[in-house]
């Protein structure tokens, strides 16, 4: 009671005794993610001193997530969210510990280190439908909300910390030594995981693959013909694809808006940061799923405004308080996206949607930086953003009329087991 009482929502969620275990373990294991991350790209530099291979180890960090997603979503839905989530972890520390070995013996060469760094994504896209359902069956509806914010939060800390002890580590130890300590937090996950059990439905063992062609085909019909899932997957593709890829044109915001370099680049980036740790920890404590559909729409305005705003200052100063309110509206319009999506999508195919908004949210990013990068050659960086922020607008103009049917679609609960 007292811990519901300072934190809010945040306090009933990690009131439930299986989503506090789960939410800690999760939360080392993000911080590894971030360290390893760090450790590999600055391995991938020591290596070559290229950009370009920088640019390429994080394109084979992302693409199996875009390639594998929707079928890890229909694997997870067949054979259960906690199996899934267990291997995908004592995988991803199997792999840690031969990539901190090559390092440690001085055998590792950058070929190897995009192999691996390809496969380690593969197997973290596996298991990251499983992960974001299984939340919903680990606290009451009431508190969903709060849990999924929570969980954004822990990524935005992780973010922050992980790179700070990896860097530092770097520094003292070496890159092997920090992948190395990588897979202690992932296995450390495990080791909580093997401990915890809860319903996560009814499976079918059955491993045909045409079966599970028709389980993927199922799951993306189903989330394209329901209106409110339908409503939700448009406003989040728009941000996606319009305001997203701004993180990766970051260096040359940076360097040819506001002639700051790596400083401003660090400036800016923390600057969204914060304000999505920010807008985090508010949404947990507030703990409630009415509303959310209001937030949203609300989000697609704002974010779309700073972002223009933050175009049309010299001031590096100014650009990075805008952003910091682009980022807190990106951060809730994403967090009650997927709080609507979870409340409102059927059991049995959860993971399968929750696969689709993880390619929404993380690949079409990646999409639209490729596009607007090639647009801003010819047009500028300014007019290229500034264009996507204002199409923003005209996704707002359109969902603002469906706020309140959306709302009775998305947001009814019912609090019967999950």
């Amino acid at each position: 009671m007292a811990l519901t009482r300072v934190l809010g929502g945040a306090g009933s969620a990690l009131a439930t005794p299986l989503f506090r275990l789960y939410w800690i373990g999760h939360t080392f294991a993000t911080i590894g993610r971030w360290m390893k991350r760090t450790a590999v790209g600055w391995l991938a530099w020591e290596l070559t001193e290229s950009p370009a291979w920088l640019g390429l180890m994080a394109f084979a960090d992302l693409l199996p997530t875009v390639l594998l997603a929707i079928i890890a979503g229909a694997i997870s839905d067949r054979f259960g969210f906690m199996r899934i989530i267990r291997m995908s972890q004592i995988a991803a520390a199997f792999l840690a510990i031969v990539y901190a070995a090559l390092v440690l013996s001085g055998v590792i060469t950058i070929y190897m280190a995009l192999v691996l760094t390809f496969i380690f994504g593969a197997v973290e896209s596996m298991g990251q439908p499983a992960r974001m359902s299984a939340v919903h069956a680990l606290v009451a509806q009431r508190d969903l909300s709060s849990a999924i914010a929570l969980g954004s939060a822990s990524f935005n800390a992780s973010r922050i910390v992980g790179p700070g002890i990896a860097g530092a580590l770097i520094v003292w130890a070496g890159t092997g030594v920090v992948i190395g300590l990588c897979a202690l937090t992932f296995g450390a996950f495990w080791l909580i995981l093997r401990g915890m059990d809860f319903g996560d439905g009814n499976r079918k063992e059955s491993k045909s693959p045409g079966a599970l062609v028709q389980d993927i085909g199922a799951g993306i019909s189903y989330a394209f013909t329901h209106p409110g899932l339908r409503f939700v997957f448009i406003l989040l593709a728009a941000t996606s694809f319009l305001i997203r890829p701004v993180i990766e044109l970051m260096p040359g915001i940076s360097a040819r808006v506001f002639e700051a370099g790596p400083t401003g680049l660090s400036l800016l980036l923390s600057a969204i940061g914060a304000g999505a740790l920010i807008a985090s920890l508010w949404l947990a404590r507030r703990g409630q799923t009415e509303g959310l559909t209001r937030m949203l729409i609300i989000s697609t305005s704002v974010t779309g405004i700073a972002l223009m705003l933050a175009m049309q200052f010299k001031s590096i100063w100014i650009a990075a308080f805008f952003l910091m309110i682009m980022g807190a509206a990106m951060l809730t319009g994403n967090v009650s996206a997927q709080t609507l999506v979870q409340n409102s999508v059927e059991s049995q195919m959860r993971a399968r949607v929750m696969s689709l908004f993880i390619v929404f949210a993380y690949g079409l990013p990646a999409v639209g930086a490729i596009i607007m990068g090639w647009v801003a050659n010819y047009t500028g960086l300014q007019i290229t953003i500034g264009s996507g922020a204002l199409f923003m607008l005209l996704f707002w103009a359109w969902s603002r009329p469906q706020q309140k049917s959306m709302s009775a679609r998305l947001e009814a609960q019912d609090d019967l087991p999950r």
